[in-house]
């Protein structure tokens, strides 16, 4: 399934990857938020998967949202990782409260 510019796909062991592309700016920001929320509070995976492996540029907005993910995530006993941040994203993303734990590198 695609939302825009977003990659969805849920894997064998129930698992949901979203694999948003480019640069994931303020103009995706609602998509975004509602994908995850969505995907948390109806869906309810054992595990989400942000891979971030294509994705060049992320605003602050959205950097929340995925901080906010982990968050709600705990809530629901759904585990959020983000796989393969740039390093730079991997500092905003701990700075914005994701646990470096939740951060994944994978070949």
């Amino acid at each position: 399934m695609r939302a825009h510019d977003f990659e969805v796909r849920t894997t064998a062991d129930g698992s949901v990857i979203i694999r948003p592309t480019g640069s994931v700016g303020l103009d995706r920001a609602v998509e975004l938020r509602q994908l995850v929320v969505r995907t948390v509070r109806h869906v309810r995976p054992l595990r989400l998967v942000l891979d971030f492996t294509d994705v060049g540029t992320i605003d602050s907005i959205n950097v929340g949202t995925v901080a906010a993910a982990c968050t709600l995530g705990d809530d629901h006993q759904v585990i959020v990782f983000v796989d393969n941040p740039r390093p730079e994203l991997a500092e905003r993303l701990c700075a914005a409260g994701v646990p470096a734990q939740r951060l994944r590198y994978l070949d």
